[in-house]
């Protein structure tokens, strides 16, 4: 087997290298990639597509299974290395360290539970649950067993959580008694059975005990600590084809209902890992942490499945950034020696306007990698984040991507391609980004501005959504034919660097998610005093917009 290390860029000539491979001969290197994972069978074809249908296939017929490679692989060499670190909400309470053995164990064990359930290779399971380790074990016990799994964000309403359940006809629902955000306690429990009384596909519930609150399950739920008392941790992993159904994760439009995005098995695999080692240049040793949640497409990529198949230490951290108070993120820092620190430039901003002493008591040395996702950055938080958190020494990758794509599109590769404040910089490797004008013509100067799109496939491209492949061409394909059109304005300066702009369409991206003006409208007029909302976003001077 290829080692992946042979093709990750460490200098500039690096990157202008491989990117020059990766697009005049896209199928023969991303094969280069591909053969540094465990297949099951090799792949026939590269890549199929057709972007009138559209249509994606990458390693076609290829056969394998994202947990081997997330897990399996690492037990030879690693078993001991801790592969998730987890931070709770609580700063009292202990942090946990699960080895790549224990987590494999987990994993095992659930997916056996899930079998047990009834639960079968393209079956959907949806999972609405705190950021704990369980988390991370149920979405990895589905794909160990080919079911697919639909996080939604255990901040979503019961109506929002209704929603996609039933968008995606899902069997079981796994979910808490409840979590821990801050100095609140969320009845999750009770959100979620307001949800089940319109979701019919449910067939049964598993209820992890996170708060100990006292609430009587029904006769379909149980409770997770006896449902993993019942079962073996053996579980081969059930083998998958490249374009099987890996994850739905539901992305909000301005219109309409959510957007269940469908990532498969291969090409996501391939491509979650190359970003992640390329742009955040991790090393066996380091420490990664992503503050995001797994019920976002960050935290799927960058939480879970990138560094877990790069066999990296991951942190999940259950809390925020200003509970107990506005240090927390850097006493975990510190704590942990984190050695790459990936965030939201709201919470940068947010954490901003209090005194910096806050940072200065903490010890911050082992920083060596800065990252911003989900907004483009302003120069101001820019400069703070650059001088008081990575002490002028660490290089900022700033990350565009989205739901969508399901990998880093536009990002510097930290210490390797130059950084520019409030510029998303060069194109990944493989990724052929384009501005379009109002004619839709490509601008050719290297310096210009209009719409940002796409023009040659990528393996991580989500292959449709979920039930309504119209809808998928009409919103991606449809307004400029032959470009995945991504929804946002970018300039781009004489060396080449993109700059987002902000969405071209209706969407208001709050915290660095996007949000639909309608599911807003949807919630607010579930309050017994409302009639009618309208939702408008506009500028804010920490969050960039606020509706």
């Amino acid at each position: 087997m290829k080692k992946i290390e042979n093709f990750i860029a460490r200098s500039e000539s690096d990157y202008e290298q491989l990117y020059k491979n990766s697009i005049e001969n896209p199928s023969e290197f991303w094969n280069k990639i591909a053969e540094t994972f465990y297949w099951r069978k090799k792949w026939d074809k590269t890549l199929e597509y057709d972007f009138n249908k559209p249509e994606f296939k990458w390693f076609v017929n290829g056969k394998l299974n994202i947990t081997e490679n997330c897990l399996d692989r690492h037990l030879v060499e690693n078993p001991k290395k801790t592969a998730i670190l987890f931070e709770p909400n609580d700063p009292n309470e202990n942090s946990q360290e699960i080895s790549y053995e224990e987590l494999h164990k987990r994993v095992c064990v659930f997916a056996n539970v899930l079998k047990r359930k009834n639960v079968n290779k393209g079956d959907r399971v949806c999972i609405y649950m705190p950021m704990v380790p369980e988390l991370t074990v149920a979405v990895l016990a589905c794909a160990r067993i080919g079911a697919v799994h639909s996080v939604v964000f255990a901040g979503f309403s019961s109506t929002a959580l209704a929603a996609r359940i039933n968008d995606a006809k899902c069997k079981v629902l796994l979910t808490a008694d409840g979590s821990f955000r801050g100095p609140k306690v969320i009845d999750l429990f009770s959100i979620a059975n307001s949800a089940l009384v319109d979701c019919e596909s449910i067939e049964s519930t598993i209820v992890l005990k996170r708060i100990g609150s006292e609430i009587s399950l029904k006769p379909n739920q149980t409770w997770w600590h006896n449902e993993i008392l019942e079962v073996t941790h053996e579980c081969p992993a059930e083998e998958m084809d490249s374009e099987d159904m890996l994850f739905i994760l539901y992305t909000s439009g301005s219109t309409g209902k959510p957007k269940g995005m469908v990532h498969s098995c291969g090409g996501y695999m391939i491509y979650s890992a190359y970003t992640f080692l390329n742009v955040f240049q991790y090393k066996p040793k380091d420490i990664y942490w992503c503050t995001a949640d797994i019920g976002w497409i960050t935290g799927h990529s960058y939480i879970v499945y990138g560094p877990l198949l790069s066999g990296a230490t991951s942190v999940m951290f259950e809390g925020v950034p200003s509970f107990p108070d506005f240090s927390r993120f850097w006493n975990i820092v510190e704590k942990h020696k984190i050695t790459h620190f990936y965030t939201a430039p709201t919470a940068i901003r947010a954490l901003a306007k209090h005194s910096v002493s806050l940072v200065d008591s903490n010890d911050l040395s082992s920083l060596k990698v800065l990252g911003t996702v989900g907004e483009p950055i302003n120069e101001e938080a820019w400069n703070w984040y650059d001088k008081n958190i990575g002490k002028s020494k660490c290089p900022i990758v700033d990350t565009w991507w989205q739901t969508e794509t399901g990998g880093i599109m536009l990002s510097s590769l930290a210490g390797v391609t130059k950084d520019k404040p409030t510029y998303a910089t060069k194109p990944m490797i493989g990724i052929q980004p384009v501005l379009l004008n109002n004619d839709g013509k490509e601008i050719f100067s290297k310096d210009g501005e209009g719409v940002l799109a796409i023009k040659y496939p990528w393996p991580s491209i989500a292959r449709t959504i979920y039930g309504d492949h119209d809808r998928y061409k009409n919103v991606y394909f449809s307004a400029y034919p032959g470009y995945y059109f991504s929804g946002d304005g970018a300039l781009r300066d004489n060396q080449g660097n993109f700059r987002i702009t902000g969405r071209v369409d209706d969407v208001v991206i709050v915290s660095g998610h996007n949000l639909g003006t309608a599911p807003i409208e949807d919630a607010i007029n579930l309050h017994e005093n409302v009639v009618e909302s309208a939702v408008v976003g506009f500028p804010h001077k920490i969050g960039r917009a606020h509706v």
